[in-house]
């Protein structure tokens, strides 16, 4: 990683020049197809000799999976919603414009192996599955709801924020009732009831902090 970008070029160079040649006679490997891509959008990166270290994952609609504080991880494509622990660094080490700062991530990486957990989500009801990662900061709600069906999110002991991606409809509480629709986000309280009435098919997330938390202080 901290190698020069001569020495970069040069060992990307042979790996690109190698790929290429094997496509004529034999199917590259997803792995090799993404390091391909990844050479023509960041050339002389060596984030894309890292890419061949990681786990590629390809996520299904439904799908999660968590990252522990100081993992490596690179989003490349598709869209999803992400929850985050508070934090006060991001840091990064190629894949991006943005500033790098290689010395600092490769003091600060796990360096653990292995494959990343999938979760699947636990359904709360018909419309809710729940996604619990295996640490405290937070949990995540997902849920479709059809048109004209209504659903009630019970008094949490934490606050919530809910973020809808699609549709339309009302979003209710003790003190407000506020019409929403793609790419509205809501603050509610601790211990504050939110039921959900639709206009159409709504699709929206909730986050708050991990139920497992709050029930055991």
């Amino acid at each position: 990683m901290s190698v020069d970008k001569k020495t970069i070029s040069k060992s990307l160079s042979k790996l690109i020049t190698r790929l290429n040649s094997e496509k004529e006679t034999r199917q590259l490997t997803d792995k090799e197809e993404l390091v391909l891509k990844l050479e023509k959008q960041y050339p002389d990166d060596v984030g894309v000799l890292a890419a061949v270290l990681l786990n590629h994952v390809k996520l299904n609609p439904g799908e999660a999976l968590y990252i522990a504080a100081n993992e490596p991880h690179a989003y490349l494509n598709g869209e999803c919603v992400e929850c985050m622990a508070a934090s006060d660094n991001v840091v990064r080490a190629g894949l991006t414009p943005k500033y790098i700062d290689v010395e600092t991530l490769c003091s600060m990486l796990t360096y653990k192996q292995g494959l990343p957990e999938i979760l699947k989500g636990v359904p709360l009801n018909p419309y809710t599955r729940r996604y619990t990662p295996p640490f405290e900061e937070f949990e995540v709600d997902r849920c479709m709801l059809d048109e004209g069906a209504t659903i009630v999110f019970p008094p949490l002991p934490g606050p919530s924020i809910f973020v809808v991606i699609s549709g339309e409809g009302s979003m209710h509480t003790l003190s407000s009732e506020d019409r929403v629709s793609e790419g509205s986000a809501l603050f509610a309280p601790a211990e504050t009831e939110v039921r959900i009435t639709t206009e159409s098919t709504l699709h929206l997330y909730r986050a708050g902090v991990n139920n497992k938390v709050l029930m055991n202080p």
